[in-house]
């Protein structure tokens, strides 16, 4: 399984902006499915956005027009660009891998269908 290390989270005001980066310890872009979750305290871990290996994209209505996955090939790593942090936002961050060289369905967003994970990273949105 390929490994993963989140880092970028802090903490903002509202309406501020956030990057997070996802490293992968090996080649990803063109042949893992690749996700941001959070998980709130208390609450089940959900689906943020998410990128397949043909470079589709999935986002939850919640953060649709204010975060943007991305991916940076040469440095084998993910993105997630959050712009307008709401208090709502406010979560441990994960980065979900998933091997689907051959899928070219929609990127699913639901946590049990990426086996490796990162350890995450804390984001806190304050008003």
């Amino acid at each position: 399984q390929v490994q993963l290390v989140e880092s970028g989270g802090g903490s903002v005001q509202v309406g501020g902006s956030l990057r997070l980066s996802c490293a992968a310890s090996r080649y990803t872009y063109t042949t893992h499915c690749m996700g941001w979750f959070r998980q709130a305290q208390g609450k089940e871990r959900e689906g943020v956005a998410a990128t397949g290996a043909d470079g589709n994209t999935n986002y939850a209505d919640s953060v649709k027009g204010r975060f943007t996955i991305s991916k940076d090939n040469a440095k084998n790593t993910l993105y997630l660009q959050m712009n307008s942090l709401k208090p709502e936002d406010t979560g441990m961050y994960y980065c979900g891998a998933r091997p689907c060289f051959a899928y070219r369905g929609p990127v699913s967003l639901a946590a049990e269908w990426y086996p490796s994970w990162g350890q995450g990273t804390q984001v806190t949105v304050s008003s």
